[in-house]
């Protein structure tokens, strides 16, 4: 029974991270690319494990969520001012971000399946987000999205199945292609892919589930939703390839319809009405512990899951996500631009947590040892891959200048990314050293 509970715990993490953006990035790295790019979601499976596991372990071992942990590692000074401004606003901006696009994907989907008006969707889906956040503490709430969770399989499966796509296409999808670096649509689907899955608010989400649960419980618990969270990923990737042109909601809809029947449009409808629920209830969820973390105290009745304080941080997120819905503003559009701005969030956070998971001050024998460090690394190179490329595309587009190729940019960012780390690592090393 404990490990069932911990599946059903740890759903929350596979429903925040499988929204309408894993949609949009999934589906449209299915219409490029075919199932080419099947074993980039794997990848993004190992990355979200690992920082997930990083994330849980650092709860576990201390009892303290991510967030305060870091408000404690850094009390006073510039490093707190820099802590809160960067991690912690970059956090609920993020969550906002993400909001934005979880409503009007959410929307959209209700809307090829009811036949309904966008204002009128856009209210129902965040009256039920509020309902759901309104009814419990967040352990309560996550048990509940495993049942988002099992709707979203359901919904992109079985229009997944229903396509019989050659299973030797799927076995030679999860080979990574040499020099995809060259192609650039193979390459934004990549980026688009992790940046997706690999979620910075889930890392403050997956902390605060983890208090109270033991290792192993945390680590199956974690394993299972993770892997379930890829296998619908995948589904979503493979319903994508049955679509020509331009990628958008309702054309994939339309193409589903034409192939498969109405009830085809009608379970995808429903597979991302729900992905936009159980989205619209975690990011906002994920931005009041971190705000709790970083500006409350343990005993401070207000920022309990009760309190005034903790859920007016998730309202003004819900809001923000219901004003973008009621706008007249496209989904897609939304949806990118929260990928770009958590790539850029990503090697912040994943540089921090592998700082905290090498002080062994603070965390003793759960501290990381040379595998779980490894991993930390490729992860971290990734990340800061992702960042600095969104970096450099933006700058390229409002300035004009041409870009690097992406042969050479790549592996130059990555491997920044690895020095920083190791520098990361041995400082947080040397400090555990002269603390003991």
């Amino acid at each position: 029974m404990k490990r069932l509970a911990s599946i059903l715990l740890w759903s929350a993490i596979a429903a925040a991270f499988i929204g309408p953006g894993t949609v949009t990035a999934a589906a449209s790295a299915g219409a490029d690319a075919g199932t080419a790019l099947l074993w980039a979601v794997v990848f993004s499976g190992i990355a979200t494990f690992t920082l997930q596991e990083f994330a849980g372990r650092l709860s576990v071992a201390t009892g303290d969520d991510l967030a305060t942990i870091l408000r404690r590692r850094y009390p006073t000074g510039f490093a707190r001012i820099a802590t809160l401004i960067l991690i912690g606003g970059a956090i609920l901006l993020g969550c906002a971000a993400y909001e934005a696009g979880n409503i009007l994907g959410g929307a959209a989907g209700a809307m090829l399946a009811l036949p309904w008006s966008k204002e009128a969707v856009t209210l129902i889906l965040a009256a039920i987000a509020a309902a759901l956040l309104l009814s419990g503490s967040p352990q309560g709430v996550a048990r509940t999205m495993a049942i988002f969770v099992a709707l979203m399989g359901v919904g992109f499966l079985a229009v997944a199945i229903s396509l019989t796509p050659p299973l030797a296409s799927l076995l030679a999808g999860l080979v990574p292609t040499p020099g995809f670096g060259d192609d650039s649509v193979a390459l934004l689907g990549v980026l688009a892919l992790v940046g997706t899955t690999v979620v910075p608010y889930n890392l403050f989400l997956g902390a605060a589930l983890a208090r109270g649960q033991g290792l192993n419980e945390m680590r199956f618990g974690l394993a299972v939703a993770v892997g379930f969270g890829l296998l619908i990923t995948a589904g979503i990737l493979v319903v994508g390839t049955s679509l020509t042109g331009e990628f958008s909601f309702d054309a994939l809809g339309d193409v589903l319809a034409i192939e498969l029947g109405g009830w085809a449009r009608t379970g995808f409808g429903i597979g991302l009405l729900a992905a936009g629920v159980s989205s619209a209830v975690t990011a906002p969820l994920a931005a009041a512990l971190t705000a709790r973390g970083l500006f409350g105290a343990p005993d401070d009745a207000h920022w309990q899951a009760s309190g005034w304080r903790f859920r007016s941080v998730w309202l003004v997120i819900l809001i923000i996500g219901v004003g973008f819905g009621l706008a007249d503003i496209r989904p897609t559009p939304a949806i990118l631009a929260a990928q770009a701005f958590n790539g850029v969030l990503l090697p912040l956070v994943a540089l921090f947590l592998l700082a905290a998971m090498n002080d062994g001050a603070l965390l003793g024998e759960n501290a990381n040892g040379p595998v779980a460090n490894a991993f930390g690394l490729l992860v971290v190179g990734v990340a800061t891959m992702l960042g600095l490329t969104a970096l450099v595309r933006a700058a390229g587009t409002a300035f004009g200048f041409e870009l690097p190729e992406p042969g050479l940019m790549l592996p130059a960012f990555a491997v920044v990314g690895v020095f920083v780390a190791r520098a990361v690592i041995r400082t947080a090393g040397q400090k555990a050293l002269r603390e003991a």
